[in-house]
């Protein structure tokens, strides 16, 4: 029933019309005829006048010279960006796909002349996925937009064809739950309630009445609590696929919307254990509004995918050692995994390519570093951390080691942010880092303050946050992440910005040479924790989570 009720949470927030987003709103509104649109306030160039780190002349470390000309002048990143997003492919946890892609990483770094690995920490579902299609056969013909979800069930080669059904209003009970699913036998269940309009948020705002726009957020906000009350008697999506499966169902009908029509989010879980797709806006209202009105719909699905059973999974770990202080670490951190829906281009492609395309940089400018520089190509990300969390569990020496590490994932968009986190002392260092790179490169940087708490998740830097090791978040521009690209279909090669790729990597592979030769350690002093208002004492450092490292041991 817990999980249940976090569904039901997720539902409502997927179905809530979102106007303005937390990670930067906008990039496509409801005006046509190439409206401009004003930046947003982070993407304004800073001066040496309202930041001091920014430099009025030219860098004069040599080091940073050559790393510079190599990354703008003879950068590689969109080339490889090409190679991994278009012909390898996205990269779920376990499947096929990320293997390969892991190869294509150790292979390429081999040839740069950089030792590379993977380092197995565990196992996950195996996954071979394919391709989805589907057809409305009844009231009417018409072909249907659908993704396979991640890890789903394939149909075997074959077509399956069934009715599509959803969940009565008399399941009002998990007693009425069970008596219902007997009923869905032979047929095709849709496991969450439609989207009344697939208009953009914004479209209703700008030309919508103020009558039409209540009426429309009441009635959809009604339909969505009425049928997620009923998939959580089903136990959620999880629990009904092991009904369905049991009572001869064919399969589940999903959707995940993302704020505009052509847009799913594109999920899945290993838990599901019958055929599950994806299905776009206007056809799954479609569907739903058939099968609500008792008007048959029946479809047709061929899925072409298989599952593979437990198979390891690891990181690829590439290491240029140190000359000086070998036992001493500078990381660059990404998460490689992705879901299913694209080619995971911006999640968390883009974090992969700017460290992959800074080792390449640093082994052509930098090729002999003070300390060892380490890159953490982590798996497992999107299933909680588990990747990187099994890393520092398993090289504590590192952890104690860290000098410094530099982590990215959020979108394509040029780093605008770096905070210290909680290490009180760490903004000097950071600022000592800036000032010494070209104004180019800088002046699109805010630089924070220490936080009050270790960052918790989100992203693989929280794993070695948590155990109090200097590892730094790289906050990017949005370019409408949230909606457009963060685990949906859409998040594809065409969405990378090439200028912001380069300037990013070569941004990174300037922080890890300087790391690698400041003559200082990078101080672990600690911010205080925030009080808890319930008691106005000092919260305690957190708990720092354990990796997950089988599937059969997560809920996810």
């Amino acid at each position: 029933m817990k999980r249940s009720l976090v569904l039901l949470a997720a539902m409502l927030v997927i179905a809530h019309p979102i106007i303005a987003q937390g990670r930067g709103g906008g990039g496509r509104g409801g005006r046509g005829g190439g409206a401009t649109v004003a930046p947003a306030n982070n993407s304004w160039p800073l001066t040496a006048d309202s930041a001091s780190y920014i430099r009025r002349t030219p860098p004069t470390d040599p080091g940073i010279q050559r790393i510079f000309a190599e990354g703008f002048q003879r950068s590689q990143v969109m080339k490889l960006a090409q190679q991994l997003l278009d012909s390898v492919g996205p990269r779920l946890t376990g499947s096929l796909g990320m293997e390969s892609a892991q190869r294509y990483l150790v292979h390429t770094y081999t040839s740069w002349g950089i030792p590379a690995r993977i380092e197995n920490y565990g196992t996950w579902a195996g996954w071979s996925g394919g391709t989805a299609h589907a057809d409305l056969l009844f009231p009417r013909l018409r072909s249907l937009e659908v993704h396979p979800m991640g890890w789903t069930e394939g149909t075997g080669g074959q077509w399956l064809e069934g009715d599509v059904v959803i969940i009565p209003e008399s399941v009002t009970s998990p007693e009425a739950f069970n008596a219902w699913i007997p009923s869905a036998r032979g047929k095709f269940v849709m496991v969450s309630a439609p989207r009344l309009s697939c208009r953009m948020p914004r479209q209703w705002q700008e030309f919508g009445s103020e009558e039409s726009r209540a009426a429309n957020q009441r009635d959809q906000a009604a339909l969505q609590q009425g049928y997620s009350s009923r998939m959580v008697y089903a136990n959620g999506p999880n629990g009904l696929s092991t009904r369905l499966q049991e009572a001869g169902g064919l399969g589940i009908l999903s959707f995940g919307w993302s704020n505009y029509p052509g847009i799913n989010k594109v999920f899945g879980s290993p838990r599901v254990v019958v055929p599950n797709v994806d299905v776009g806006c206007e056809d799954y209202g479609l569907l739903f509004r058939l099968a609500q009105n008792n008007q048959s719909p029946r479809i047709r699905l061929l899925v072409q995918a298989e599952r593979l059973g437990e198979r390891p999974v690891g990181n690829v770990i590439a290491r240029i050692n140190g000359t000086q202080l070998p036992n001493e670490y500078v990381l660059l951190s990404a998460h490689f995994d992705s879901f299913t829906g694209g080619s995971g281009a911006t999640d968390n492609g883009t974090g992969s390519l700017v460290m992959f395309e800074a080792m390449r940089i640093l082994k052509a400018a930098y090729p002999n570093p003070k300390r060892t520089i380490i890159a953490g190509h982590w798996n497992g990300e999107e299933q909680g951390l588990n990747g990187s969390r099994a890393f520092v569990e398993d090289h504590p020496e590192i952890v104690a080691g860290l000098q410094a590490g530099f982590n990215q994932d959020n979108g394509t968009g040029r780093v605008s942010s770096l905070s210290p986190g909680p290490f009180s002392n760490a903004r000097p260092a950071l600022e000592r880092y800036l000032s010494a790179m070209p104004s180019e490169v800088t002046q699109w940087i805010r630089l924070g303050n220490a936080s009050s708490s270790p960052a918790t998740g989100g992203s693989d830097h929280a794993s070695f946050q948590c155990l109090k090791a200097p590892a730094f978040g790289l906050g990017a521009l949005s370019w409408d992440y949230s909606s457009t690209t963060w685990h949906t279909m859409r998040d594809t090669y065409d969405k990378v910005v090439p200028e912001d790729l380069r300037n990013n990597a070569t941004l990174v592979a300037m922080l890890v040479y300087l790391a690698s030769e400041d003559p200082q350690k990078m101080p672990r002093d600690l911010a205080p924790m925030a009080n808890d208002p319930a008691t106005d004492q000092p919260r305690p450092w957190p708990t720092c989570a354990r990796s997950i490292r089988t599937s059969m041991q997560s809920n996810r």
